[in-house]
C-alpha cells in the first residue's frame, strides 16, 4: 500500500521531466497584419525600407529591432494580398466552406529579418516550445513574398527542406529557377533570364553597341547583368563599364560611380537596379546636373510613378525598359482607401501608415505640428499606396494568392472525393504537389501556370517614358516581348514617334566607333573591346558589301574589286585588238608592207624582160616577193581576240612563210655563188643548181618547217589561255604555245636558215659583178638576225599584249629589212637609172685575170 503512492509520485516526476519546455530567447517575431482562419497563408513584404540600427552596450537585453521609413508601395502589395483573400472568402465557387487567413510579416529590406519571418511562419510565434512543437503542422500552408531576390533566396533556403511553397511576386533573379537549391519556389513574375536577354535584343535593335551598366549589388542585380552581358556579347554589344551599388554604400562609392558615368563615352546606361538602390543614384545625378544619357531600365523601377513624377528626374525622359503587363483590379481602389486605424484592432503599424500618409501624428506635438484626427480621407491622397494606375506588380501578388487558393481548392476537392480528412491531406507536401499542377485563367484573361522550374510564361510590355503636353511623364507601351510566341514573333516594336534622352526626336547614337561603310572592314583597336575598331579599306581584289563587315571577301579568280571595294566586277580582258592605237599602227604597217610588196612585184613584172630582173633569177625574186607579202599579212593573225584556230594559224603561218622567204633568199645567195663559179674556166657548176634545183631546194627547206608545224599541232598545239597571274586586276588573253619545244624549234629552224644565208652572202659579198646581189643579201640578213636576236629577250620580258606586239614588230621589221635591202637597189635602177639597166653595164666588171 505504501509503494503505490510512491510509484505515482515517481511517475509524475518522470513525466514532468520528459515534457520539459523551453522559453524563446528574446521576444517572438509577430506579424504586423494577421487574421486567423481555416487555412492560413503567410506573407513577407518590406513594409519598411530598412531596420533601425542601434548600438548595443551589452549590459542589458536588447530591444526588438525596429524599422524605419515606411514603404507605401510594399504596403499596397500587402493590402492587395488581403483584398484577394477577402475576395476568395466571398467566392462560393472557390474553396467553398473554407476561409483563408493571413499572417503578414515585415522584413524591413533585411535578409536576416526575412529569414526570421519565414521561421516564425513555419513554427508559429509562441514564447515556449515543447517536444510536441515540431510535430504540429506549420502555421501557414504557403508563403507569398518577398519582393527582392536576396531575401527570397533566404526564405526559400529556410523553408525548402520542410516542403513549404514560397510564391514570390517580384523576386526575378534567374538563380531562383534552380530546383536543386530551391525545390519549393514558385513565382508569378518572369525570371530575369528572359528580361536580361530581351534587354540585350532591345539595345541591339536600336543600334546601341557601346553601353554602360549599373546594377544593384545583390543577387537580383548581379545575376541580371551577368545574363545581359552574356547575351550582349553574343549580339556584338560591348560594355564600357559595369558598376555595382547598394543603398547602404558610403557616399564616396556613389560619387565614384557617377564620375565613371560622366567620363564614359557610352551614351546608353542599362540600369538593373532595385527601386531602393536607384533613388540615391538619381538624387546625386540630379544634384550634379548629369543629363544626355539614354536610360534602359529593368522592371523594378521602369514603371515607378514615384520616379516619373519627380521633377528632378526629368533627365530620365525617353527611358525604355521592359515591364510586367498592366491590369485593372476591380474594387481594389475602394478597398485600399477604406483602410483606417479605427477599423482594426489597435495596430501600431496602421497608425504609422496614417501618420506617414497624412504627415501628421496621433501624439501631442509640442512644436505645433499637424495633429491626426482620424477624419482624414485617403480618397484625397495621390501617392504610391492609393495610385492604382500601375498595378503591374500588385497584380502579381493577387495572382500568387489565387494560385495558392486554386491549388488548395483542387487538393480539398480530391480529399472529399477520396474520403480523406482535411488534417491528413492538408500537409505541405500535398500543397506543393498541387501547386505545381495549378492551371487556370485569371479574371484578367491571363493563363496562369508554372513550368518545371516554377516560372510562369515570360510576357513583358516595352515601356517608354514620354513627356505629356502638361509637362508630366507618361508610360507609353511601345511593344511587347512574349516567350510563348514563335521565336521570330516574340519581340514586336511599334514605337512610332518617340522622344528620347535630351528631348531628341532621333534615336540616340551610342557606339565606340562609327559604322564601317561597304568597302571597308573592322580592325579592332589594340587593348579595347571589339566594338572599338578602325575602318580599314579592303585590299585589291577584296570587297565588303555590308556595313560593319568583319572581313573582306576575296573576289573569284575572274573578278576584281571595283574602286569603292564594295562589288566584284569581271576583270578587264586584255589582248591586242584592232581598235586600239597600237593595233591600228601595226595593221597600218602590215598593210603598207603588203602594198609596197605588191607594187614592187608589179614593177618587176612590168620590167621582167630587163637585164636586172633576169640577171637576179626572176623566178626566185617573184617567189620571194610572194613570201614577203605573206609575211606582212601573217602579222594580222596576231591581232584580235585569240581563238583556238587563230592561235594555231598565227604561229604556223609565221613559221612557214618565213622559212619560204629565207629559203628564197638562200637560193638567191647560192645562185650568186654558183654564177661566179660558173665564170671560171672549165667550171660546170650551174648545171647542178639550175632552176629545177632551186625550186626543189626552196620546196625542201619549206617542207621541213611544214613537218615541224604538223608535229607541233598534233602533239601539243597552241591554244587560247587566260593569264590571270601577270596582272591582278586584268586577264591577259593570249595564245599559249602549248609545246615550248615546238615553238622554239620553228624559231630555231628559221634562225638556222638565216645564219646559213648570212654566212654564204658574207662570203659572196666581194664577188666582182657590177651588180652583186650578195652584199645586199648580207645586209638584209644582218638586219634580220639582229631583229630576231633582240626579239628573244624582249619577247620573254614583255608583259601581256606587248608580247604579241613585240612578235609582230619583229615580223614587220625583218620583212621590211628583206624587202628594202634586196629590192630597193633594183627598183632604183629600173625606175630612176634605166640607162644602167643593160647587160653591158651589169657585166662591166669581170673576174680578175690570172697571172
Amino acid at each position: 500500500m505504501i509503494q503505490t503512492p510512491l510509484f505515482l509520485v515517481l511517475a509524475s516526476l518522470c513525466a514532468k521531466a520528459l515534457m520539459q519546455s523551453c522559453s524563446l530567447l528574446g521576444q517572438p517575431a509577430l506579424p504586423l497584419l494577421s487574421s486567423e482562419a481555416d487555412i492560413n497563408i503567410g506573407a513577407v513584404f518590406s513594409l519598411h525600407r530598412e531596420p533601425h540600427v542601434k548600438t548595443h552596450n551589452f549590459t542589458s537585453e536588447p530591444q526588438p529591432t525596429s524599422c524605419i521609413r515606411l514603404n507605401l508601395r510594399e504596403f499596397q502589395f500587402a493590402q492587395t494580398l488581403i483584398f484577394a483573400i477577402e475576395e476568395i472568402n466571398n467566392n462560393t465557387n472557390l474553396l467553398p466552406g473554407t476561409t483563408l487567413g493571413y499572417k503578414i510579416y515585415d522584413s524591413c529590406g533585411s535578409i536576416s529579418m526575412a529569414i526570421r519571418s519565414a521561421m516564425a511562419l513555419m513554427n508559429g510565434y509562441g514564447e515556449t516550445l515543447s517536444d510536441t512543437s515540431c510535430q504540429r503542422p506549420p502555421a501557414v500552408q504557403a508563403i507569398v513574398g518577398e519582393s527582392s531576390s536576396s531575401p527570397t533566396i533566404g526564405i526559400s533556403s529556410a523553408v525548402g527542406p520542410f516542403s513549404i511553397p514560397v510564391v514570390s511576386h517580384f523576386a526575378t533573379c534567374a538563380c531562383l529557377s534552380n530546383t536543386d537549391r530551391f525545390p519549393t519556389f514558385f513565382r508569378t513574375i518572369p525570371s530575369d533570364y528572359y528580361q536580361s536577354r530581351a534587354l540585350a535584343q532591345l539595345v541591339k535593335l536600336f543600334g546601341w553597341t557601346w553601353v554602360g551598366t549599373v546594377r544593384s549589388r545583390t543577387d537580383y542585380g548581379n545575376n541580371g547583368i551577368a545574363t545581359f552581358v552574356e547575351a550582349a556579347h553574343e549580339l556584338g554589344i560591348c560594355v564600357e563599364y559595369s558598376e555595382a551599388y547598394f543603398r547602404t554604400d558610403p557616399k564616396d562609392e556613389l560619387l565614384r560611380i557617377i564620375e565613371v558615368m560622366k567620363r564614359a563615352t557610352a551614351k546608353v546606361v542599362v540600369a538593373f537596379l532595385a527601386l531602393g538602390d536607384i533613388i540615391p543614384l538619381l538624387n546625386e545625378l540630379a544634384l550634379q546636373n548629369v543629363s544626355g544619357l539614354q536610360w534602359v531600365g529593368s522592371e523594378s523601377w521602369i514603371t515607378s510613378k514615384g520616379l516619373s513624377e519627380t521633377k528632378a528626374y526629368r533627365f530620365l525622359t525617353g527611358a525604355v525598359g521592359f515591364a510586367i503587363g498592366n491590369v485593372k483590379l476591380e474594387g481594389l481602389k475602394e478597398f485600399l482607401t477604406s483602410v483606417h486605424p479605427s477599423k482594426a484592432e489597435p495596430n501600431l503599424f496602421l497608425r504609422e501608415f496614417w501618420e506617414t500618409a497624412f504627415h501628421c501624428s496621433f501624439e501631442n506635438i509640442p512644436n505645433g505640428g499637424s495633429q491626426c484626427t482620424g477624419s482624414e480621407s485617403l480618397l484625397t491622397l495621390q501617392n504610391q499606396y492609393t495610385d492604382v494606375s500601375e498595378l503591374r506588380i500588385s497584380n502579381k501578388v493577387y495572382t500568387a494568392v489565387y494560385a495558392i487558393a486554386h491549388s488548395l481548392h483542387s487538393l480539398l476537392m480530391d480529399a472529399v472525393a477520396s474520403n480523406e480528412t482535411r488534417r491528413n491531406i492538408l500537409v505541405p507536401e500535398k500543397v506543393l504537389e498541387y501547386l505545381r499542377k495549378v492551371n487556370y485563367t485569371s479574371k484578367t484573361g491571363e493563363q496562369i501556370f508554372f513550368d518545371s522550374k516554377g516560372d510562369p510564361a515570360a510576357r513583358y510590355e516595352l515601356v517608354s517614358w514620354q513627356p505629356d503636353g502638361d509637362g508630366t511623364v507618361q508610360f507609353r507601351t511601345v511593344g511587347y516581348y512574349d516567350t510563348s510566341m514563335p521565336s521570330d514573333q516574340r519581340f514586336v516594336l511599334n514605337h512610332g514617334d518617340m522622344t528620347w534622352a535630351g528631348d531628341q526626336i532621333m534615336v540616340p547614337v551610342s557606339v565606340c566607333s562609327q559604322s564601317c561603310s561597304p568597302g571597308t572592314r573592322k580592325a579592332v583597336q589594340k587593348g579595347k573591346p571589339v566594338c572599338c575598331y578602325d575602318c580599314i579599306p579592303c585590299g585589291e581584289g577584296e570587297i565588303s558589301n555590308e556595313t560593319d563587315s568583319n572581313d573582306c571577301i576575296p573576289c573569284d579568280v575572274e573578278y576584281w574589286s571595283n574602286e569603292s571595294r564594295d562589288r566584284c566586277v569581271l576583270k578587264y580582258i586584255e589582248f591586242l585588238s584592232y581598235s586600239e592605237i597600237m593595233g591600228i599602227v601595226l595593221v597600218f604597217f602590215s598593210l603598207f608592207g603588203t602594198l609596197i610588196t605588191i607594187l614592187l612585184a608589179a614593177v618587176f613584172y612590168i620590167h621582167r624582160e630587163t637585164p636586172i630582173v633576169r640577171a637576179n633569177n626572176s623566178e626566185l625574186s617573184f617567189l620571194l616577193l610572194f613570201s614577203l607579202k605573206l609575211c606582212f599579212l601573217c602579222s594580222l593573225t596576231f591581232i584580235g581576240r585569240p581563238s583556238e584556230w587563230s592561235c594555231m594559224l598565227r604561229h604556223t603561218a609565221f613559221g612557214i612563210t618565213f622559212v619560204l622567204c629565207i629559203s628564197c633568199v638562200l637560193g638567191k645567195t647560192i645562185v650568186v655563188l654558183m654564177a661566179f663559179r660558173a665564170t671560171l674556166p672549165g667550171s660546170n657548176v650551174m648545171k647542178w643548181f639550175g632552176p629545177l634545183q632551186q625550186r626543189l631546194s626552196v620546196l625542201g627547206f619549206t617542207l621541213i618547217q611544214v613537218l615541224i608545224c604538223v608535229l607541233w599541232l598534233t602533239i601539243s598545239p597552241p591554244f587560247p589561255y587566260k593569264n590571270m597571274h601577270l596582272y591582278k586586276d586584268k586577264i591577259i588573253l593570249e595564245c599559249n604555245v602549248g609545246s615550248a619545244v615546238g615553238f622554239w624549234a620553228i624559231l630555231g629552224y628559221i634562225g638556222l636558215l638565216a645564219v646559213l644565208c648570212f654566212i654564204l652572202a658574207f662570203l659572196a659579198r666581194k664577188l666582182p659583178d657590177n651588180f652583186n646581189e650578195a652584199k645586199y643579201i648580207t645586209f638584209s640578213m644582218l638586219i634580220f638576225c639582229a631583229v630576231w636576236i633582240t626579239f628573244i629577250p624582249a619577247y620573254v620580258s614583255s608583259p601581256g599584249k606587248f608580247t604579241v606586239a613585240v612578235e609582230i614588230f619583229a615580223i614587220l621589221a625583218s620583212s621590211f629589212g628583206l624587202l628594202f635591202c634586196i629590192f630597193t637597189p633594183k627598183c632604183y635602177i629600173i625606175l630612176i637609172k634605166p640607162e644602167q639597166n643593160t647587160k653591158k653595164n651589169l657585166m662591166g666588171k669581170t673576174a680578175p685575170k690570172s697571172r
